[in-house]
C-alpha cells in the first residue's frame, strides 16, 4: 500500500523544484511530520529542506496575529463589555461567561467564513425582534433589555476585535480575516517561493480564498486526498465539499485537478462489530491487538483512531504487555487524574459552606480523597479517619470552625487554612495562593521515599502551571470575583489540559482520534465508537444564531458538519486493507445514539471487492448459580458462642438467627456493626429510641404506684419539653428544628400523647393500674443439660403493670404491629418463621420474669404499637386453629411457659451443633 503522503513525496521529487524553495501546508502538525520524513527517505541526496507549516501556523504567519487561548479571549471580552455596558446593567463575570463563550464561537464562524459582521448582526437582531413581542407597543424591562443584547453584538464584536488587534492576538476566524487582507503583502514578499496545499477537504471561506489567491498567482499547488468513488458520485457526502472546488474553482478551468485515487475500490476486509458499553470497546480492542500481533501480522502500520476519546484511558490499559512501541498522540486528559478529583472536590466543599458551616457530605468525601489524607497525616495520627468518625458520631450535618479548633492540633492549622475557606468572603486571590500553596505540599509528600510517585508528581507540575495561569489572568483582568467565577475558569482551563505521552511518532502502533489521522494512511485500521452522536457529531449546535440565517449567509450547519465526517471516516477505509469498525450497542444517554449511518450505508452500498462481516462480541459471562453461604463452626467459633450464652443471648439476637443466621454471625459473633453516617434526618430507630426514653423517665418515678388521671395530666404537661430534650441527647447536633425532623419531633410527640391520653381514658373507665416495672433488665438462666455450660437469657422489658389484678408484660413498638404478628397456632413456627419475632419476644420476656412476682395471678404479654394505638394492647394469643372461629388462650401459664421453653432450647442446640453449619436464608 502507498499512503497519500508517499504519493505527493515522489510527485513533488519528480519535479525540477528545490526543496527548501517549497513551502508545504498540511491540516496538522502530524501530516507534517510524517511529509517531513517520507521527503527525507525518498531524497538521494544532502539538500535544505521545505518550510511544512500546519494551516493554523500558515494562517497566523499571513496575519501577524497571535492564537490565544479561549480563557484570554474570555476576559478580553469582558473588558470590551464593561466598556460598552453602563455601571447599573453590568452583569459580573460568572454571569457573563456563561453566554459570551457562546458568542465567542459566533464571531469566530463569522470571521473564518468572511462573512459582513455588520449585515449578519443587524439581521440577527431584527428576526429577534420579530419572534418576540415586535407587535406588543408597550414592552417590558425584560423584553427591552432582551431587544437590546441582541442589537448590542455588533458593538461587542467590534470593541473586542479592535481591543484584540490593538494587542496583535486574536480567536482562530480573526486570524483567518486579517490573513486574508495581508495576503497580498505576503504574496509579494515570497514570490520564489513554491507553496503546495495537501490534503485538505472542508476549506471555510478564509482558506478557500487564500488558497485560491496563491494558485492564481504564484507558481502553487494544491493536491487533495480524495477517491474517485466519492468525488464521482454526487450523492455522496465524502466528496461533497472537494466535488465543489473542482467544479466552481477557475483554477481547476486550465490546470489538472490532482491526486484522485481508485484505492477504495480494492479488496477490503471490513468487519463491523457491535460491542456493549465503552469498556466492551476498549477490552476488545486489547484482544484484537493481542491477535493481530500473535499472527504476525505487526503493528507498524496499523492504527487505532477513537472517535470517544474519552476511551483512550481504558483502551491504554487494555493494550496487551508485549506490544511496546506505541505512539499515542493524544494526551491524558488532565481532568481524569487523581488531582483533578481532588481539587473539584475542594472547591464542591468550599462552595457548599452556607452560614452554618461546611455541609458533611462533600466534607467527608474531601476528606475520604487518598490526598486529601496524606495532607492530614501526621506520623501514626490519621486525622482525617478521625475527624470523620467524630462527624459520624456527633451526628454533625454542618461543620463549623469551632469544630475544626476543638479536634485538630495546632499543626495542621496551616492545611486547614488552605483546605477550607469562607466561599463568600475569602478572595479569588488568596483561594488561587491555597491551591497552589496545596500543590507543593502534596509535592513534598509525593517527593519523599515513603510515597514517592512520579506520575502524581507530572500531574502536579501541570496543576501548578495551571494555577499560576489563572493567578495571571486574575492579576491581569480583576474580573474573578468569586469562588464560582474561580471554579468556572478552573474547569475551561482544565479541560483543555492534557500529560503528553512520550513516544516514536513515525514507528509501532499508532493510538489518535480522528482529527490526527487526517492525511495518513494505514494497512490495519480499527475505529471505535461508530455511533450516532459521536461519527457523526449530530445536530449539536452551541449557537446564537439560527439554522436558516446560518443558511442564507454561508455559514455551515450541521449538514456541513455531517459531511466532514463522513469525509473523515471514508478516508481511513480508503487505503487501508483490513478495517475493524466497533460500535457500542447500549450507548449512554449522553455518549452517543444507535449505530452510525456510516455502518448501514457501508453494508447496503457495499463494494463487490469488499468482504463485510457484521458480528455482535458480547463478553462471555459464565451463568454461575448463586450458592448459598454455608459456614462451618469451628471451635473458635463454638467458644465464641459459649461466650455470647453465658453474657446472655438476647430476644432481638435470637430472632436476628431466625430471620438469617448468616446476619446472626456477623452481628453477635463477629460483632460486625453497620457503618455509622450522618443522620440528617431522622431515622426510624432514633425515633423508637426518643420514645423508649421518654416513657421511661415519665413513669420509672412511679414504680410500685398506682396511676391516676391527675398524675397522667402531669406527665402530658412535661412531654414535649422532655421529648425535645431526649432528641437533643439522642440526635445530638442534628437539627430538628425545621423541615421533615420537625415533623418526626412532632410525631414523637404525638406518639407520647395519644399514649397517654388513651392511659387516661383507660383509667376513667374505672381501670385500676400498678406500675410494677419500667425498662427493667432481666436475665435467667436456662436449664439445657445436653450443653455442659450455662445459657442464659438476657433482656430489658419495657414495661410491666398490673391491670384490674391481671399482670401485663409490655413491650413497646413505634413501627406498626397488628394482632396477627403475636397470635400463634404452630409452636414450631416461633422458632422458623420471623413473621412471629414478635411473639417469640414477648414470651421471651415473660420466661425471664421472676416467677415469684406472678406465681398465682393472671398473666399477659404483648405489644403496644405507637403506629396502631386504636388497637390498644395486643396480647399474645395460642390459636387452637388457623382461620375464623380460633379458640384463642391469652393468658400466659406454666403450660405455654413450657412449651416456649422447649422451642427455645431446640433453637438453642441448633445454634451450638457443630453438624449444622451457618447457612444463609433469602430474605423476602
Amino acid at each position: 500500500m502507498k499512503s497519500f503522503i508517499q504519493e505527493v513525496a515522489e510527485e513533488v521529487l519528480d519535479t525540477p523544484v528545490q526543496l527548501d524553495e517549497c513551502v508545504f501546508v498540511l491540516p496538522s502538525k502530524r501530516a507534517c511530520t510524517f511529509l517531513r520524513n517520507e521527503l527525507l527517505k525518498k531524497n538521494k541526496k544532502t539538500v535544505f529542506g521545505p518550510t511544512l507549516y500546519s494551516i493554523e501556523d500558515f494562517v497566523q504567519e499571513l496575519s501577524g496575529v497571535r492564537l490565544v487561548q479561549n480563557t484570554v479571549l474570555l476576559f478580553e471580552f469582558y473588558q470590551a463589555y464593561l466598556e460598552i455596558n453602563p455601571e447599573e446593567e453590568k452583569d459580573e463575570f460568572y454571569v457573563f461567561s456563561k453566554w459570551a463563550t457562546t458568542a465567542l464561537q459566533d464571531f469566530n464562524e463569522i470571521d473564518r467564513y468572511l462573512i459582513p459582521p455588520d449585515g449578519i448582526f443587524s439581521y440577527l437582531s431584527s428576526v429577534k425582534e420579530l419572534n418576540h413581542w415586535y407587535l406588543q407597543e408597550h414592552k417590558t424591562t425584560i423584553q427591552k433589555n432582551y431587544i437590546k443584547f441582541w442589537n448590542n453584538l455588533k458593538d461587542y464584536y467590534h470593541s473586542f476585535r479592535e481591543r484584540l488587534l490593538q494587542k496583535q492576538i486574536g480567536y482562530q476566524g480573526l486570524i483567518y480575516r486579517e490573513a486574508v487582507e495581508n495576503l497580498e503583502h505576503y504574496l509579494q514578499s515570497n514570490e520564489s517561493k513554491k507553496h503546495i496545499f495537501v490534503g485538505f477537504n472542508a476549506l471555510n471561506t478564509a482558506e478557500s480564498t487564500i488558497i485560491q489567491e496563491f494558485l492564481h498567482s504564484t507558481d502553487s499547488e494544491v493536491y487533495w486526498d480524495i477517491d474517485a468513488a466519492f468525488l464521482e458520485d454526487p450523492e455522496h457526502d465524502a466528496g461533497l465539499f472537494i466535488r465543489k472546488y473542482r467544479n466552481s474553482w477557475k483554477y481547476f478551468e486550465k490546470h489538472p485537478f490532482k491526486n484522485i485515487s481508485g484505492h477504495f475500490g480494492e479488496e477490503k476486509n471490513i468487519e463491523i462489530i457491535g460491542i456493549p458499553k465503552n469498556i466492551g470497546q476498549a477490552k476488545y480492542i486489547g484482544g484484537l491487538l493481542q491477535k493481530l500481533e500473535t499472527n504476525g501480522s505487526g503493528l507498524s502500520n496499523t492504527a487505532v483512531v477513537l472517535g470517544n476519546e474519552h476511551l483512550l484511558p481504558p483502551v491504554i490499559n487494555s493494550i496487551p504487555p508485549g506490544i511496546t512501541s506505541v505512539n499515542i498522540t493524544s494526551g491524558f486528559p488532565l481532568n481524569l487524574s487523581p488531582i483533578a478529583s481532588f481539587f473539584n472536590i475542594l472547591f464542591e466543599v468550599n462552595e457548599a459552606r452556607s452560614s452554618k458551616g461546611w455541609y458533611h457530605k462533600p466534607f467527608i468525601d474531601f476528606l475520604s480523597h487518598p490526598s486529601a489524607r496524606i495532607l492530614f497525616k501526621k506520623g501514626n495520627n490519621d486525622y482525617a479517619t478521625f475527624i470523620i468518625q467524630k462527624i459520624q458520631s456527633e451526628n454533625i450535618a454542618y461543620i463549623g470552625p469551632q469544630f475544626l479548633e476543638k479536634y485538630i492540633p495546632q499543626e495542621l492549622n496551616p492545611i486547614i487554612s488552605k483546605c477550607f475557606f469562607y466561599a463568600e468572603e475569602t478572595e479569588a486571590g488568596q483561594i488561587i495562593k491555597n491551591c497552589l500553596d496545596l500543590v507543593l505540599e502534596l509535592r513534598e509528600v509525593y517527593s519523599s521515599d515513603q510515597d514517592k510517585n512520579p506520575l502524581y508528581l507530572e500531574y502536579l507540575y501541570r496543576f501548578y502551571e495551571l494555577f499560576n495561569q489563572i493567578d495571571a489572568l486574575n492579576t491581569a483582568y480583576s474580573s474573578i470575583a468569586h469562588l464560582k467565577a474561580l471554579k468556572s475558569i478552573y474547569k475551561e482551563l482544565l479541560l483543555k489540559e492534557s500529560v503528553d505521552f512520550q513516544g516514536e511518532p513515525l514507528e509501532g502502533l499508532q493510538l489518535m482520534g480522528v482529527l490526527e489521522s487526517r492525511n495518513l494512511d494505514f494497512e490495519t485500521v480499527i475505529i471505535s465508537s461508530v455511533n450516532e452522536g459521536i461519527l457523526p457529531s449530530g445536530k449539536s449546535d452551541g449557537s446564537f444564531i439560527p439554522f436558516d440565517i446560518k443558511h442564507a449567509f454561508g455559514l455551515p450547519t450541521y449538514k456541513e458538519k455531517d459531511a466532514i465526517y463522513t469525509y473523515h471516516f471514508y478516508r481511513l477505509l480508503q487505503r487501508a486493507r483490513n478495517i475493524y469498525i466497533l460500535y457500542n450497542t447500549e450507548p449512554d444517554v449522553l455518549e452517543g445514539s444507535e449505530k452510525s449511518r456510516f455502518l448501514l450505508q457501508l453494508s447496503m452500498n457495499s463494494h463487490p471487492l469488499h468482504s463485510i462481516k457484521e458480528i455482535i462480541a458480547s463478553p462471555v459471562v459464565p451463568v454461575q448459580k448463586r450458592s448459598v453461604v454455608q459456614l462451618t463452626k469451628t471451635a473458635t467459633v463454638i467458644e465464641e458462642l459459649k461466650r455470647i450464652a453465658e453474657k446472655g443471648f438476647s430476644p432481638t439476637s435470637l430472632t436476628n438467627y431466625i430471620r438469617n443466621p448468616l446476619d446472626f454471625y456477623h452481628q453477635s459473633v463477629l460483632g460486625i456493626k453497620d457503618t455509622a453516617e450522618v443522620e440528617e434526618t431522622i431515622a426510624a430507630n432514633t425515633l423508637g429510641t426518643v420514645v423508649h426514653n421518654t416513657l421511661e423517665i415519665l413513669y420509672k418515678p412511679h414504680e410500685g404506684k398506682l396511676l391516676s388521671t391527675e398524675l397522667i395530666e402531669e406527665m402530658e404537661s412535661g412531654a414535649e419539653e422532655l421529648i425535645a430534650r431526649e432528641f437533643r441527647k439522642v440526635y445530638k447536633s442534628g437539627d430538628f428544628s425545621r423541615g421533615k425532623n420537625l415533623i418526626i419531633f412532632n410525631i414523637a410527640l404525638k406518639y407520647v400523647e395519644k399514649f397517654l391520653q388513651q392511659e387516661k381514658e383507660d383509667l376513667r373507665k374505672g381501670a385500676e393500674i400498678r406500675i410494677l416495672f419500667i425498662e427493667s433488665n432481666l436475665k435467667k438462666a436456662i436449664h439445657i443439660p445436653e450443653l455442659g455450660f450455662p445459657v442464659y437469657l438476657k433482656g430489658k422489658v419495657d414495661r410491666v403493670d398490673q391491670r384490674n389484678g391481671s399482670v401485663r408484660i409490655i413491650d413497646y413498638k413505634t413501627g406498626k404491629v397488628n394482632q396477627g404478628d403475636v397470635e400463634i397456632v404452630n409452636w414450631e413456627d416461633l422458632t422458623s418463621d420471623y413473621k412471629f419475632s414478635k411473639a417469640f419476644q414477648v414470651l421471651a420476656y415473660t420466661c425471664m420474669f421472676d416467677e415469684a412476682a406472678i406465681k398465682d395471678r393472671i398473666v399477659e404479654a404483648g405489644i403496644i404499637s405507637f403506629k396502631n394505638t386504636q388497637s390498644g394492647f395486643l396480647r399474645f394469643s395460642k390459636k387452637d386453629k388457623a382461620g375464623a372461629y380460633a379458640k384463642k388462650d391469652s393468658t400466659i401459664g406454666e403450660e405455654i411457659r413450657e412449651q416456649f421453653l422447649a422451642e427455645l432450647k431446640k433453637l438453642i442446640l441448633e445454634i451450638f451443633d457443630p453438624g449444622i453449619p451457618i447457612t444463609e436464608k433469602e430474605i423476602a
